[in-house]
């Protein structure tokens, strides 16, 4: 572990500080997925979560946190001696945020450049496709069940809520840096013509007349599927269902016609995972 350098602390003094824009409005979750993805950046939030973040590869741009978490997050930002570590009273960091800082620190951390489909489809045998799923509770949800049950990569359309803002990831308990993604250009067509090309059979989870119940659906090993998930209220666009090979649904019992999309998409990953003998 490295040393802190004194020039490494910064006290806060001012919120109008422009080193400070980094942290600013930070619950305002429409201007934030637009600065940050302008910026190039994302929050990581918690040590866990910014352990795990470093660890696959991420860099930090800044730490932002209260004095008394100084001690707490030293092993990581002493890794960076040459990065800012922001330090602030309590009520001044709420007032810059506008949330409490009750998980110890943030860290602005550099946005990664994200694979091509065709390098992240390559080797991979199990795909989720999130298609315009606008909850980043959701999304993070799912990121974490494919990482638990195997899922190789997620692709997520141009509409998708954005993986890494702070939610999505703090849902994900940082497993949105373990599991490969990257986002499509264009859906449905060229996506799944994409997918096909790549040898993949592409499967919606759908409510549709003649879907096929998940328990009689193929998910054997001689298999690539690519298994589309959208978001709830009005699920899967017209033109995906067209163009996918497959409409599956999970059977349902208690007069309860589906499952929030994160819970389903749980449930599909694990049937897939069953199926290869995993």
């Amino acid at each position: 572990m490295g040393e802190t350098s004194p020039s490494q602390l910064r006290p806060i003094t001012e919120l109008t500080d422009p080193a400070l824009d980094d942290y600013l409005r930070m619950t305002d979750v429409k201007l934030r997925s637009r600065v940050e993805v302008e910026r190039g950046l994302f929050m990581a939030e918690s040590y866990e979560v910014i352990s795990r973040a470093m660890d696959a590869g991420m860099a930090p741009r800044s730490f932002l946190m209260s004095e008394k978490w100084l001690q707490k997050f030293a092993p990581l930002y002493e890794l960076f001696p040459e990065v800012p570590v922001f330090v602030g009273e309590e009520a001044l960091l709420e007032g810059l945020t506008g949330f409490h800082l009750h998980r110890g620190a943030l860290a602005a951390m550099q946005r990664p450049e994200l694979p091509g489909v065709a390098e992240l489809l390559d080797g991979a045998r199990t795909v989720a496709v999130l298609e315009d799923i606008v909850d980043h509770t959701n999304v993070g949800a799912m990121f974490r069940s494919a990482a638990a049950l195997g899922v190789d990569a997620v692709l997520v359309t141009p509409q998708c809520a954005d993986p890494l803002y702070r939610r999505s990831i703090r849902v994900s308990m940082g497993t949105v840096f373990q599991v490969p993604w990257t986002r499509l250009t264009a859906w449905p067509t060229a996506g799944v013509d994409g997918l096909h090309a790549a040898g993949f059979d592409v499967l919606a989870l759908a409510l549709t007349d003649g879907a096929v119940p998940l328990d009689e659906v193929d998910l054997g090993p001689e298999r690539k599927v690519a298994l589309v998930l959208g978001a709830e209220g009005h699920g899967l666009k017209p033109a995906t269902l067209r163009a996918v090979d497959e409409h599956v649904v999970i059977p349902m019992a208690g007069g309860v016609d589906s499952l929030n999309v994160a819970a389903a998409s749980a449930v599909v990953f694990w049937q897939r995972r069953a199926m290869l003998g995993a």
